[in-house]
């Protein structure tokens, strides 16, 4: 199975695309938001700024993906998608966090990339419990995986914590 876990600065890796997990504004944040758009320099944050709004101060819905340039980061790519705030678990998250990944391999195949780095997406400021995450995360990654193993996935938690919780959830 094309999927390891690591823990690691997602910015210093060299895969084709690093997965920002972003806020709706793509104008940059705290966790890894922040880190990304610290690491990839102020063209980052002007390419965010051109990418068109859906709705006021929005470019990017809950569970979307959109694609900018990596700029100064080792990657040349980031695909920027914004995780679901947890709400308790029946307010759809669990759905919405699988879009995330489904929507973020998309656009990999789209522009015809191989690999892609995943930080632990709403792990952090969006409350959403790790246990729960790494289930929904490498679940839809084994199912999309299984139709195209072409793409070699790489899940970069901040922590060799988190780096367990997910290792636990890839477990057969």
């Amino acid at each position: 199975m094309p999927i390891q876990i690591i823990s690691a600065d997602i910015t210093r890796l060299s895969v084709d695309a690093i997965v920002n997990a972003a806020n709706p504004s793509l104008l940059g944040g705290g966790g890894v938001d922040g880190a990304i758009h610290r690491a990839a320099g102020p063209a980052l944050l002007r390419a965010c700024r051109t990418l068109p709004e859906s709705a006021p101060g929005v470019r990017c819905r809950t569970g979307e993906a959109r694609i900018t340039p990596g700029f100064a980061l080792p990657a040349p790519w980031v695909i920027h998608t914004v995780g679901p705030v947890w709400r308790g678990g029946d307010d759809g998250e669990a759905e919405l966090l699988a879009r995330c990944h489904r929507n973020a391999l998309h656009l990999l195949r789209e522009r015809r990339l191989r690999t892609i780095a995943f930080p632990a997406i709403s792990c952090g400021v969006y409350g959403y419990p790790a246990e729960q995450a790494a289930a929904v995360a490498t679940a839809t990654l084994r199912d999309e995986l299984a139709r195209d193993d072409d793409i070699e996935v790489t899940l970069c938690c901040f922590s060799d914590a988190m780096r367990a919780v997910f290792q636990q959830a890839l477990a057969p």
